[in-house]
């Protein structure tokens, strides 16, 4: 979440009116994050997520991404819900963009998440795999291996400014992911940005998960492995195969990965920390002027796909082979 665009107190009185949510009692910005621009409203009805959707979204994926939030909340997913107009529609324009409110959830993300914490978050990516598979808009993955060449030709060069040698290093990995891509595994609905401010909990249990704006088709197993870059290492940027294991074991507790998904995870897992190393470094270059928000180092996702270059077969990962409750 961040700010990037302000606005005016008319202007909030006049979309607020537009809702049956009662009158205003607070509205302050939220500056984690880097897509959309997010703000806190509360009024007499309790606490709502004001968002503003910035340039990186396009209009037309909005009834994807609000639709699947309603599904998965009706399925039973603790998630956010989008807030009806009082015409039935959930997406406005708010100071000139596209403009929705949903529902708040209660709950703290952790910096320093235990291994207790990633079996449940395996075990609630399972859930909304398994939710999701009745969801009937798709949207394709922008930011899969089709799309990470083009993103990393809008830096090129300029990736020597955060390390000598790294716009080389992308190129060859480039080239071996391309090569090598598994394409015949599950497939469905994935978040596909499950990472820890992203996930809340309360009293050391799970209560909710929020921002599906990179919630896309694509493999199951893809979101597994995205998880696993953000949930399992440490804050020196080193792994910890005990919270692999807990993550891995959950998912599967819920919904067991096939042979060839389990064998695909450390492809997966360097193609999900190449896509996200490219989007930080795409960032990194390139902070909008005003801004209220500091980019992520792409640094870290570069330490990650060193680490999963040196990874033979998935057992280096914790776990020995595909276990749990078939579904």
């Amino acid at each position: 979440m961040a700010v990037y665009t302000d606005i005016r107190d008319d202007e909030l009185a006049a979309h607020l009116a537009r809702y049956d949510i009662g009158s205003l009692h607070s509205f302050k910005g939220i500056a984690e994050g880097v897509e959309n621009s997010n703000y806190m409203l509360t009024t007499d009805q309790g606490p709502f997520i004001l968002t503003l959707y910035e340039k990186r979204v396009d209009p037309a994926d909005l009834p994807f991404f609000l639709g699947l939030m309603d599904h998965l909340s009706s399925a039973g997913i603790n998630c956010p819900r989008p807030v009806a107009m009082k015409t039935g529609e959930t997406l406005a324009t708010l100071a000139g963009k596209p403009a929705a409110i949903v529902t708040f959830l209660d709950g703290v993300s952790v910096r320093r998440p235990q291994a207790a914490q990633c079996r449940q978050v395996g075990e609630v990516l399972a859930d909304m795999h398994l939710a999701a598979d009745g969801f009937s808009i798709r949207r394709r993955n922008a930011l899969s291996l089709d799309g990470w060449r083009p993103l990393f030709e809008r830096t090129g060069e300029r990736a020597e400014e955060v390390e000598a040698g790294l716009a080389d290093f992308i190129r060859k990995e480039l080239d071996f992911l391309e090569g090598c891509w598994p394409a015949d595994l599950p497939a469905g609905v994935i978040h596909a940005d499950l990472f820890r401010d992203n996930v809340f909990f309360l009293g050391g249990q799970l209560s909710g998960v929020i921002d599906f704006y990179f919630a896309c088709n694509d493999l199951l197993a893809y979101d597994v492995a995205i998880c696993l870059n953000a949930w399992c290492f440490e804050p020196d940027w080193s792994f910890n195969v005990t919270k692999a294991r807990a993550l891995l074991e959950g998912y599967q507790s819920r919904r067991r990965l096939s042979v060839e998904e389990f064998d695909a995870l450390p492809i997966l897992s360097r193609g999900s920390a190449l896509r996200f190393l490219l989007t930080r470094l795409y960032d990194w270059l390139n902070v909008p002027p005003g801004a209220l928000v500091v980019p992520h180092d792409p640094r870290e996702y570069l330490a990650k796909l060193k680490f999963h270059q040196g990874i033979i077969e998935a057992t280096a990962y914790g776990v020995d082979a595909p276990v749990g409750v078939e579904v």
